[in-house]
């Protein structure tokens, strides 16, 4: 295996998960794909390194599949909810260290954090959450919560900011908000590399960490 080179193995090979599989693959991890399911196998054969038919309620298949030796398993089975927590459970069972599931409601997720799943996503509500916040504030982009109250946004910059220094978006006031960096083009500069007089350019996109209601705040603003 290259160095550096990761093994995941994602269980359910619908949308969600032959999404990740794909996407880890391209990004030059090994993916080990499974679903009960052949109709949803046979369009991965040959394009991640193993995609197999198997039932996940079934600890010995996973085991047989290599799914042990995996760094992480992501359960991405999403309507058979039986088979998504049985999945999970044996994923803890056979010792894999690290396992994210999707989970379709709050009881969903809160069952899945009980049986020591890592992470657990709601791809629908994390869309949903992104999506409302694009569309009430239209400056910020990939809204991203980041736990403990705090979230990340990039900021496009208005037009009416062009050739004006940072400090003229006035956010010096703002507590709770904190300045990451600056991305101009295909370059990222950090913050501490710039100053509050750095002049701003159409195009460039501001990414801020904060309180989500500061972040909105901001964006009322601008």
């Amino acid at each position: 295996m290259p160095a550096g080179q990761r093994t995941y193995a994602v269980i359910g090979l619908g949308q969600f998960g032959s999404t990740i599989a794909l996407e880890l693959t391209r990004l030059g991890d090994r993916v080990i794909g499974i679903d009960a399911n052949e109709t949803q196998v046979t369009p991965l054969a040959d394009k991640i390194a193993h995609a197999i038919v198997a039932d996940a309620r079934d600890d010995d298949a996973l085991r047989e599949a290599g799914v042990a030796e995996c760094d992480v398993a992501i359960v991405a089975i999403g309507e058979n909810l039986e088979a998504n927590i049985v999945a999970s459970m044996n994923l803890k069972l056979i010792g894999v260290s690290t396992i994210w599931a999707k989970a379709n409601s709050r009881t969903h997720h809160r069952i899945l954090s009980r049986i020591g799943v890592d992470r657990v996503v709601q791809p629908e509500h994390d869309t949903g959450v992104h999506v409302a916040h694009t569309l009430h504030s239209p400056f910020l982009r990939n809204y991203m919560p980041l736990g403990n109250g705090y979230s990340a946004v990039n900021v496009d910059v208005p037009d009416k900011f062009d050739g004006h220094p940072f400090s003229a978006l006035g956010i010096s006031g703002y507590k709770d908000l904190y300045w990451v960096g600056l991305v101009r083009g295909q370059g990222f500069s950090p913050s501490f590399e710039l100053d509050t007089e750095h002049f701003l350019r159409r195009g460039d996109k501001l990414l801020f960490v904060g309180r989500p209601d500061v972040l909105r705040r901001l964006a009322a603003s601008l």
